[in-house]
């Protein structure tokens, strides 16, 4: 609609990440430079942390545009809650490999048996797990046996892990000391400054052929920064909904005005979130890394090691009582099955006994 008003070539602010239009932004060029440096050292794990909406995904589909042209077999996993017995299935799924009804002994097995073909290719497999903040700490550790699959002390599969902040509690909870052991980076992405902001506002517009119409007051980008929190999700939400307004009203200037308008409504609206500043969240989790020795990267993006095991001791009961509801659950249902059956055989006693006295 605001796209033929404004004579654009496009939507500007999709919801939908597209590494079409990837900001290279002073944390997400620093982010990228880790999955390359990930890739060239060939082993252990990368972690990438950040809030909802600050462009994980929007990485990984970049990340997967440069692949494009190497010589590498790469998959991504999207995961939910997913049970560590069906962590390996679902990666064999992602890799294209027969994974139903075969047992966890046959699915190392295969998953080992490509990627020694692969290498022998001179390909490198990957697997970047997306939403990792999902995955229960056991379905973690499933992981770290893809590190166990090596030809002359180098690794078959590499793998990457992106999720939001929390995923730290996973790696810091007791029982992961082998996994943060095999982690060589890790960075976490934080939202973009206000100067940020601007930029990425007129980069989006750019790759769709604005023209300066619509033109942006003075004060304009700052009001956007300040309501967004400079998460480039939010951004697309506001900006869109402000290009709309001006092509309602018809305005070639979108104004302070026409921002408080849409504020306004945005606030009213039952999906509205306020942003969470990250830096009144009180401490940060422990960084689950320092770099890898001898990597071109500075400390900076490693987060100061403070104590989180108060933090990691709640994570690992949650997860335990989660088991022990499953476990409940297969008990009833096991119950419930085994009352059947005995309502059956009640009932057939009953007919043999009629059957008996009938005699």
């Amino acid at each position: 609609m605001y796209d033929d008003f404004y004579k654009l070539e496009g939507k500007p602010f999709q919801l939908t990440p597209d590494h079409k239009f990837f900001f290279n932004s002073k944390g997400h060029n620093r982010a990228m430079a880790y999955l390359r440096y990930g890739l060239e050292q060939g082993e252990g794990f990368i972690v990438i942390t950040g809030g909802i909406g600050t462009g994980k995904t929007t990485l990984v589909r970049n990340l997967f545009d440069e692949l494009s042209s190497m010589n590498v077999m790469a998959a991504q996993l999207v995961t939910t809650q997913v049970d560590p017995e069906d962590m390996l299935r679902m990666v064999c799924a992602s890799f294209g490999l027969a994974h139903e009804g075969l047992n966890k002994a046959t699915l190392l097995h295969n998953l080992e048996a490509i990627a020694r073909a692969r290498h022998a290719e001179g390909k490198q497999m990957l697997l970047v797990v997306d939403e990792a903040q999902n995955l229960p700490a056991r379905s973690v550790e499933e992981l770290r046996m893809l590190s166990n699959f090596q030809v002359n002390n180098r690794a078959l599969v590499q793998t990457f892990l992106l999720g939001q902040e929390e995923f730290k509690r996973t790696l810091q909870s007791p029982g992961m000391e082998q996994v943060r052991q095999r982690i060589i980076a890790s960075y976490h992405l934080d939202p973009l400054s206000v100067e940020e902001t601007e930029k990425y506002i007129l980069h989006r517009l750019q790759l769709v052929g604005w023209q300066q119409d619509p033109t942006f007051a003075d004060g304009v980008f700052k009001m956007i920064f300040e309501f967004t929190g400079g998460v480039p999700r939010r951004i697309n939400a506001m900006c869109d909904r402000l290009m709309l307004f001006g092509c309602l009203e018809e305005m070639h200037e979108l104004n302070k005005d026409a921002v408080l308008s849409v504020i306004e409504e945005l606030e009213q609206e039952v999906s509205f979130d306020p942003p969470v500043d990250e830096k009144q969240q009180g401490p940060q989790l422990a960084s689950v890394s320092p770099l890898h020795p001898g990597s071109a990267g500075n400390n900076q993006a490693v987060a100061p090691q403070q104590a989180a095991q108060p933090m990691a001791d709640a994570e690992e009961l949650i997860y335990r009582i989660q088991d022990l509801e499953k476990e409940i659950s297969t008990l009833k249902k096991t119950l419930r099955n085994e009352q059947k059956l005995l309502r059956k055989a009640i009932l057939l006693q009953m007919d043999l006994d009629e059957y008996d006295d009938i005699d």
